[in-house]
Parts: structure tokens; C-alpha cells; sequence
């Protein structure tokens, strides 16, 4: 991924988060919440004020599918021809998780009756990034994929029991709408969590610096 790519990645999902923000204080203040509070589409008639609103939706989703697309191209390359040493990556990817601080986006729009934005929680996972970059071009030798294969469980241990306390605390409401909140924000968190603890994980035990107290 060239540093212009990067950049351009950094610079696009700002400006989504930016326009969706601005198109949801137009929505509430100049067209009575529209595409914001709850309302029944099966009546929806389009009016030139939800322009704004529809195009940042639109901007929010493809940026969404260029990741998955460019996230899914790089898995292809990877399997179709296995590398000796882990792929090179400026340690300032990982300012992409920054755009995990948009999920906090989701306590505003939830008094508006929508909670999409808590998904971007699950954006703090590209702080993994930074650590990712530290361990650019090393050698892919036995020791490194048994060290990967113990950072990744003890990353999805953590998940397994944030996800058991998030099921017990999901579990104690009564209201469906703040359920779903706790839910989606909670999963995110997770889903980042456990993503950036593999990479951080696997940068500690190949510095040879004990994980937990372990020797």
C-alpha cells in the first residue's frame, strides 16, 4: 500500500465522519429529524433537504466497502503466494484507529434514534497497525508463527471474556433500543480490542518481553 493510498484512507474516513455528523445537525435542526429520529419508509417520499443526510450515508458505506475490498485484496495476495517475511507497513497506519473516536458519535445520534455510529468502535483495532509496522520484513521462521499463534489466543481469551461480561450486562435490560446500543457498542470494542492485543501481543513476545509476568 503506497503512502499516498494511506494518506488518502486517513484524509477519506475523517471526512466521512465529519459530513455525517454535519448532515445529522442539518437533519435535526432545519428538516425536523428526518433520516434521523425513527420514521416509516414504507411512506418515505425523497425531499431535497435530505440530500445531505443521503450523501453522507452513501459516503459512509462506500468508504466501508473500499476497505473491506482493499482488506480482501490483500488477504487474496497473501494466500496466493506465502511471503518468507510479514509485509511492510509504516507504523503510521495505525493513526486509523483514531477513527475508532467516531464511535462515541453513536451516544449523540442514540437520543435521535439511531446507534450505527458505535460501529466505528471497532476501528480502534487499527492502532495494531503501529506495532504491525515495528515488525515490518521479519522473517517468517518457526519461532515467529509459533509466537503469532500465542498472541492471537491470548488476544481472543480477552475476547471471549469481555464478550461473557457482555452478554451478563446486555442481559440486565428491559428496553430493546438501548439493548441493541450496549450490543453494537459493546462488540465493537471487542472486535477492536482483540485486534490490536494480537499485534501488541505479538510485538512483546517477539522482543522477547514477557506478556502477563510470564518468563
Amino acid at each position: 500500500m503506497s503512502k499516498r493510498l494511506k494518506t488518502g484512507l486517513i484524509l477519506a474516513g475523517a471526512a466521512c465522519a465529519l459530513l455525517l455528523a454535519a448532515a445529522s445537525w442539518y437533519a435535526v435542526t432545519c428538516q425536523e429529524g428526518r433520516l434521523v429520529y425513527p420514521m416509516d419508509f414504507s411512506v418515505y417520499t425523497f425531499q431535497a433537504g435530505d440530500l445531505p443526510m443521503w450523501l453522507a450515508i452513501g459516503a459512509l458505506w462506500l468508504y466501508v466497502l473500499v476497505l473491506s475490498a482493499l482488506l480482501l485484496r490483500a488477504l487474496w495476495r497473501g494466500r496466493r503466494s506465502p511471503q518468507r517475511f510479514t509485509r511492510t507497513l509504516n507504523p503510521r497506519l495505525g493513526l486509523l484507529g483514531f477513527l475508532g473516536f467516531a464511535g462515541f458519535l453513536g451516544f449523540w445520534t442514540y437520543l435521535m434514534g439511531q446507534i450505527f455510529p458505535f460501529a466505528f468502535f471497532t476501528f480502534f483495532g487499527f492502532f495494531g497497525f503501529f506495532y504491525e509496522g515495528k515488525l515490518s520484513h521479519t522473517m517468517r521462521d518457526e519461532r515467529y508463527c509459533e509466537e503469532q499463534k500465542e498472541a492471537q489466543l491470548r488476544a481472543c481469551r480477552i475476547g471471549f471474556t469481555l464478550l461473557f461480561l457482555l452478554m451478563v450486562i446486555a442481559g440486565q435490560g428491559r428496553a430493546a433500543a438501548r439493548t441493541g446500543a450496549v450490543l453494537l457498542a459493546g462488540l465493537g470494542l471487542i472486535l477492536g480490542t482483540t485486534l490490536f492485543l494480537s499485534e501488541y501481543f505479538l510485538y512483546r513476545l517477539d522482543r522477547d518481553d514477557p506478556v502477563g509476568g510470564e518468563e
